[in-house]
Formats: C-alpha cells, structure tokens, sequence
C-alpha cells in the first residue's frame, strides 16, 4: 500500500484513496473536514488518515502519528466524519484509549452513527454512556430525533419506554421531543394519539407545548374535529392564561382554514373575555384567508373584534375587505369601510374608490355611480378607463345622458386612455335618445383626433341618419369617408 502523507497542507486530489469514502444508507450529504471551517492542523491529519487508510490499519496508522487525541480534536474529527461512520468508530475506540471522551464527543459519536443508520453502534454507545455515568435526557432526545428523521416510529417509541430502564426518569420535556418529532414526519394521527394518551396514563402530565405541538399537526391536516378535541382538553388541564395565546392562535387558524369561520369568532370572543388578546399578525392571517375564501359573511364580525381589542388596520387591509365586499355586490358596507378608515389614518386611493364605482355600475346604481364619480374626481382619484366606458353605458341606459357626456369630456380633458371604448359608449347612448345634434358633433371630434369608431357604431349612426333624409345621409357619408381614413 502507498505510504500516506500526514502533511495537513497536502493535495488529497494528488494522493490516490486506498478506499473510498463511506456513505450512509440513504442519500444525505454529510460535511467533510474540507467543508467544515475552523478545522485544527492535527485534526485535519487525523481526517485524512480516516479517509485515506483502509479500516483495518486505520488505529495503527493514527497511533504512528504521536499525535494525542486531545477531547477538543475528537470533537473536530467527528463533526467532519459524517460521511465515514465505520472509520469514525475506529476513530473513537482509538482516542479514548488515551483519554476520556467529554459528553460533546459522546454526543457526536451517537448523532453520526445515527444519522447513517448505525443503529446497534449508536445503542452500543448509550450502554457506554450509561456505564461512564453520562446519560441524560438529552441523549434519548438525540435519539427519538434521528429514529423520526429516518421514519422509524415504533424504535423511537421503544426507546422512550426503555429510558426507566437505563435509568433515566421520562418527563414532559420528553414527551414533547418525541411528540414533536412524530407529528412533524406524520406519524399516525391513531398512533399519535395513542402514544399521548398512555404518557397521561404514565401520570406525565402535558403542558402547554404539548398541547401546541398537536395543535400544530391538526393545523396542517386541517382536522378540525380533532383540533377542537385537543384545545378543549388543554383549557381543562391547564385553564387560561395570556402565556398560551400562541396556542390559541395555531387554533384559530385552524378554523379559519377549516371554513369554521363562525366557531373561530365566537372563540376570539372568548378569548376577548379572558384576556388573551391575539396578535395582530393572526389577525391579519385571518383577514387574508376569509378573503381568499371569498367569505364576506365572516368578514366583518371579526373585522369588529380586530378594532374592539385596539387593532389597527391599514390601507391594504381596507384595501382587501372592500374589495372582498365589492365582490359581493354589498355595496352599503364598502361605504361604510370608505367613511371610516380616514378615523384610523388610511387613506382611500384610486384602487378602492374604482372597486366601489365599478360595484355600483355593475348594480345598476345610476344615481349613486354619477355622484360617486363626481366624489372621485373631487378627492383626486381618477376613474380607470374602463370603468368610465361602463359608467357612460350604464348613465345613457338610466336616463342620465348629461352626466355621461361629463365623464367623456373629463376623459379627454385629463387625457384618460385608451378612449375607444368610452367613444363608442357615448356614440351608442346618443344614437339611442336620436340626438344626431350631438352624434355629428362628438363623432367629428372623435375622428379629428383619430379615435377608433368601431365598424358596429358607424353602422348604427348610418342607421339612424339614413331615416332623416336626404341632408342627414349626407352628414353620414361626410363621416364615413373621413372614418375611413382613420388609420387602425
């Protein structure tokens, strides 16, 4: 075998491996001492003797080096050794002939053997552990960890059982590591509910985070039933308090989420009673999500509980609501979040009074529409031009021509674009009241400044200058010639 250089500054690409480096059972990129920074010059030698030297002559070679395996150096070698489990374990036999390993390096020793699926080695170490004097908590911890990571719930569930046997007395803090670890790779709702169970049994009583953690699970299913079940028992158990106002968030979205949109008010209620405000990020959460849900019926019951516990909403939560209410053509409450939300210093913009305008042409509000535009235009929020097209429509066919000619000549006036549509609206409305008058006069206009008569409205306004006589078919074939030339 060629002779392995020591020297920490040499090239591994120039020194042929005598084997290749270890991987574990499933595909994870483990970090190697060239990956890791901070790395000491002796612990970057040992790394290469774990890389390079075949495992049977790896304790020789490490013991040739003098090099002494100091804990801090052990510590260094493990972190980059993920991706060599077995020279690792040599590794670790061979440093702790000479020193006592601290607790770090035990720790690491168990994660890296875990982490590639060396489940014996691993359990081969909190035997060791145990013998030094060094088992913790935090070791079956470590261990539900890496057993829930890799999928294997009935071993993560046998080693919380068999901490009394190793001496070590389980406790909620436990409970919630595994709880946790089995919620978040989906064990098993049965399961799941079948292991929280026997801990009650166990006399370990749950806390708040365990309540949380569970929570957490039936929010990302959306299982309702069961979040109502776990919340209920957590305010049993541990009664009211400020501290959990978290908990009761995760729940409430829940709800939300879950179409629960009147259950999720009546305990935001509740919890307005008992002092537990939520904050102001659920709140808004939640104003997103009925939104989404296109629920306007729920919208403004907790849009009234959000202003009841001080909240302030801001533009574009106006913004989102109005237009949610718009969607739903209840026009009276959009003026009433338009009247207010200058009390809590939120300006209406162009967006929402054009949301508005268009509800109100959509609803066939005359009246309202020509006034609103007026309001518009006095607050200095122009109306979108396809809103103006649909409001002229909507003033011919509500006998109010002259507020239609008053939007057009605003349009023009304040260069709002495009026109076409606006111009074949107004064309339209006068062609249906007979008003040739104003037809000659606003379709030379419009052919001056080149706008695009549509082929439909020239064929309406020859229909109703053709009946007139013989002077009015000649105002028509005036305009159609210069119609004609209006380049498209």
């Amino acid at each position: 075998m060629e002779a392995i250089s020591v020297n920490p500054t040499n090239s591994l690409s120039r020194v042929p491996l005598t084997h290749p480096p270890e991987e574990g059972k499933h595909p994870i990129h483990f970090p190697t001492y060239l990956e890791t920074p901070g790395v000491s010059p002796r612990a970057k030698i040992f790394c290469e003797i774990l890389i390079k030297t075949h495992l049977q002559d790896v304790e020789t070679t490490l013991s040739s080096t003098g090099i002494a395996s100091y804990p801090q150096v052990v510590e260094e070698v493990l972190k980059s050794s993920y991706g060599s489990p077995k020279a690792a374990m040599k590794f670790f036999g061979w440093a702790g002939s000479t020193h006592k390993h601290s607790l770090d390096s035990w720790k690491l020793m168990l994660d890296l053997l875990g982490k590639n699926q060396f489940f014996e080695s691993m359990w081969d170490v909190i035997r060791s552990m145990k013998k030094e004097g060094l088992l913790s908590i935090d070791t079956f911890v470590a261990a539900f960890g890496i057993y829930c990571s890799a999928g294997r719930f009935k071993e993560a569930l046998k080693a919380f059982d068999s901490m009394n046997d190793y001496g070590v007395q389980p406790n909620v803090v436990a409970v919630n590591y595994l709880l946790r670890g089995l919620c978040r790779q989906y064990y098993s709702t049965k399961n799941t509910l079948k292991f929280f169970g026997k801990i009650k049994k166990k006399k370990i009583d749950p806390d708040a985070d365990s309540f949380t953690i569970l929570l957490e699970r039936w929010d990302k299913e959306g299982n309702v039933a069961n979040a109502m079940k776990t919340l209920g028992e957590m305010v049993v158990r541990l009664g009211w308090s400020p501290k959990n106002v978290s908990t009761y968030e995760v729940f409430l979205n829940t709800l939300v989420r879950g179409n629960h949109a009147s259950e999720a008010i009546n305990f935001l209620k509740v919890m307005k009673g008992k002092n537990c405000l939520p904050a102001s990020k659920f709140l808004s959460n939640a104003l997103d999500i009925l939104v989404k849900q296109n629920d306007s019926a729920h919208v403004i019951p907790l849009w009234d509980i959000m202003l009841s516990i001080g909240f302030v909403p801001n533009l574009i939560m106006y913004n989102a609501i109005i237009d949610l209410l718009c969607n739903n053509n209840d026009v009276d409450n959009a003026f009433r979040f338009l009247d207010e939300m200058v009390f809590y210093g939120a300006f209406p913009d162009a967006l929402i009074y054009n949301k508005i305008f268009q509800c109100l042409i959509k609803n066939k509000k005359v009246c309202e529409a020509g006034k609103f535009f007026v309001e518009m235009i006095k607050n200095e929020c122009p109306p979108t031009h396809s809103n103006c097209a649909a409001a002229i429509t909507l003033l011919f066919a509500g006998d109010d021509p002259e507020t239609a000619i008053e939007i057009w000549e605003y349009m023009v006036d304040n260069f709002v674009s495009p026109l076409d549509d606006s111009a074949n609206a107004l064309l339209i409305g006068l062609y249906k009241m007979g008003r040739l008058t104003d037809l000659r006069g606003f379709s030379e206009n419009m052919l001056v400044r080149r706008i695009n008569i549509y082929e439909s409205t020239m064929g309406l306004l020859k229909i109703v200058f053709y009946k007139e006589g013989r002077s009015a078919q000649d105002i028509y074939d005036h305009l159609s010639r210069k119609w004609k030339n209006v380049p498209r």
